[in-house]
């Protein structure tokens, strides 16, 4: 996002006597790597689920635990950062996450994926926010919008390259490499970093300032922050499987979710150095923000995950071309971040907002038009209107979200604008995943219900299917009405995983909508500025 860039600027790392652009492409690279792996695995899944004999709802853990586990190191990295230093920070994250992605490739079980996607997931929490900081740093204020842009473009285009790269080598090689290719480029970036970025000055007197007046780091708050996220995540990844509230495993979790939120708030609101602010999330402005925020990570990762999956079970593509798919949208969006950009200096973020949320709600509605006979062109088409729509809430919500903001508060507007985007596509997944199989058993229902022997349809079908397979050779009778009662419970189940699809799809649309009316109740900003007040 190139918005969200300028927030977390603060002088905090200077580069060595080089070009700020070699810093920028240096740190877009690593923060691509990051942003990548929330999609990249996404058509793997079939892979995944196959290579470790688990059910396609297990195998979409492996996005959902990453987000969250993101989300969660976002509320912390701000005040890590700032009291041990952003370069070594950043650095142990780089570091972590490599090799995390390394044993990824090598997980053995979904338990040890899960545990390694966990560790990936905390490790690239605290590098997105850290780049930005770096790229504000590197650039004076005339030259950030520009720098901002190249990260936005690292930070929007990587969840529509990951399935391309993901799908092509899954067919080509493995699963495991989705992981592994973060090995080789992790270390690169590493050396990089070593040598290019610096602590300043500045930082090194804001430690010591921390040091001096025993600022303390919010652990209740940040325990409160991760129980209730990683509680929210488990409910929605297991309640389907496990009944909702038929289960006692899913009460005690809802209680105890329930519970640690209803704590967080007061915790958070008394405290002096607060993990989350609450007060910032409450407001018009930021709370606005923060919720349209979700709604695109929702739409962003839901769709990268269920296109290539409907492409793939129904229309029989590959991995590779279920992820191809996906790749004019990303080109679009690349080439709208720079429009965008220009036109945040004269058009108002909410109008822009607004617009970007209403273009993604008419392709989420174009989706639900889906049938058998579709080509590949239509479902490119549908990805270019996303990409159209996306770069249109992503670099103006950043202007938007700190208006207002004071100075010393950018660092956590930055966080906590990231901690939306993740939180909101892990509750997208969720969301989707559970309307797909409520409404697959519904659909399907329905359809069975035509399927009596005195219906006159029926019965004319299963006697032209059976007459096909007795001219193909079929030894009996019996065996042609056995093949024919198949072909139709086949047919069944693929027209109702269509119709579920488009309960899916038009959920989403819903959600895009809802972001329509929280767009336009925002403020008006000035307009024409750099980065936002205290961003620098």
């Amino acid at each position: 996002m190139a918005g969200t860039a300028a927030a977390a600027a603060g002088s905090a790392s200077r580069p060595r006597a080089t070009n700020p652009w070699i810093v920028a492409v240096v740190v877009s690279i690593a923060t691509f790597m990051e942003v990548l792996d929330t999609t990249i695995a996404n058509v793997a899944l079939r892979y995944i689920s196959g290579g470790l004999a688990v059910s396609a709802d297990e195998a979409s853990w492996v996005v959902t635990t990453y987000l969250v586990a993101n989300a969660i190191v976002l509320t912390a990295s701000s005040f890590i950062a700032k009291r041990f230093g952003r370069k070594r920070f950043y650095l142990v994250c780089l570091a972590l996450f490599t090799a995390s992605s390394v044993l990824c490739g090598f997980a053995w079980n979904i338990e040890s994926l899960l545990f390694f996607r966990v560790l990936q997931g905390f490790a690239g929490g605290g590098m997105v926010p850290i780049s930005q900081s770096i790229l504000a740093d590197s650039f004076p204020p005339e030259k950030r919008g520009q720098a901002f842009a190249l990260f936005g473009v690292a930070v929007v285009v990587a969840p529509v390259v990951g399935p391309t790269l993901g799908g092509w080598l899954s067919d080509n090689y493995s699963w495991h490499w989705c992981f592994l290719i973060n090995g080789p480029v992790g270390l690169i970036a590493f050396a990089l970093v070593w040598y290019l970025v610096q602590d300043s000055k500045e930082a090194q007197r804001l430690r010591e300032d921390l040091k001096r007046r025993k600022v303390r780091f919010d652990i209740v708050g940040f325990l409160l922050v991760a129980g209730f996220l990683g509680s929210l995540e488990l409910i929605l990844d297991r309640g389907q499987i496990e009944d909702w509230f038929g289960s006692p495993f899913i009460i005690v979790a809802t209680v105890i979710c329930v519970t640690l939120f209803a704590a967080m708030i007061p915790w958070e609101l008394r405290h002096g150095n607060p993990v989350v602010d609450i007060r910032m999330v409450l407001t018009r402005q930021f709370g606005s923000c923060f919720l349209v925020m979700m709604a695109t990570g929702a739409i962003l990762i839901a769709t990268t995950q269920f296109m290539p999956q409907l492409l793939q079970e129904y229309y029989g593509y590959t991995a590779t071309w279920a992820g191809l798919a996906l790749s004019p949208g990303g080109f679009v969006t690349m080439c709208m971040m720079f429009v965008v950009g220009r036109l945040t200096g004269f058009v108002q973020p909410k109008y822009l907002i607004a617009l970007g949320a209403a273009i993604i709600a008419c392709a989420m509605w174009d989706l639900t038009r889906i049938y058998a006979g579709l080509d590949f062109g239509f479902f490119a088409w549908s990805r270019v209107y996303i990409g159209i729509g996306l770069p249109l809430i992503f670099i103006p919500i950043t202007t938007a979200s700190y208006d207002g903001i004071p100075p010393d508060k950018t660092d956590q507007a930055s966080a906590l604008i990231n901690v939306a985007r993740n939180v909101g596509g892990s509750i997208g997944v969720c969301v989707a995943t559970n309307t797909l199989a409520h409404r697959e058993q519904f659909h399907q229902s329905r359809l069975v219900e035509n399927l009596i022997p005195s219906d006159v349809a029926f019965q004319q079908r299963l006697s032209e299917l059976t007459s096909y397979f007795l001219s193909r050779g079929v030894g009996s009778t019996a065996d042609a009405r056995a093949q024919a009662l198949a072909v139709i419970g086949r047919t069944v189940q693929e027209q109702a995983g269509y119709g579920a699809y488009i309960d899916v799809f038009f959920v989403l649309m819903i959600i895009s909508a809802c972001a329509i009316p929280l767009a336009l109740i925002l403020r008006n900003v000035k307009l024409g500025g750099g980065a936002p007040s205290g961003a620098h």
